[in-house]
């Protein structure tokens, strides 16, 4: 379930974007599922087209969703791929900072400031 908060500092189609990628991401939504049309989710939302097609975007450049024309926007295997290569690159991590000796919390801290400066994508 979706759910956009207009008293949000957070613009809708980003509250929509994450909502979706983090459904996609814990396998609410399974690979190949089939989205909602833009035109659909939009009424359904009551949000404007251009909002929640800005946020399928952002998910098809992230490779969470795919779009195949006129059959529609499904969730992507991409979004598997990029989400266990996050998991490898955070053991990796993990195994950098045990070697050299630093304090988790101090390591978590250290990812925290590198997401900061990130892109929101």
């Amino acid at each position: 379930m979706i759910v956009i908060d207009a008293a949000s500092p957070t613009p809708p189609y980003e509250q929509l974007r994450a909502q979706l990628a983090r459904q996609i991401q814990d396998r609410s939504l399974a690979v190949g599922t089939r989205l909602p049309t833009i035109r659909r989710l939009a009424a359904d939302l009551g949000l404007a087209v251009n909002t929640v097609g800005r946020a399928y975007r952002e998910l098809e450049e992230a490779g969470m969703i795919e779009t195949r024309g006129r059959a529609g926007s499904f969730v992507s295997a991409a979004g598997e791929r990029a989400l266990e290569q996050a998991r490898r690159a955070a053991r990796d991590y993990a195994t950098v900072i045990a070697s050299v000796g630093i304090d988790p919390g101090e390591a978590v801290r250290i990812v925290e400031a590198a997401l900061g400066h990130a892109s929101p994508r």
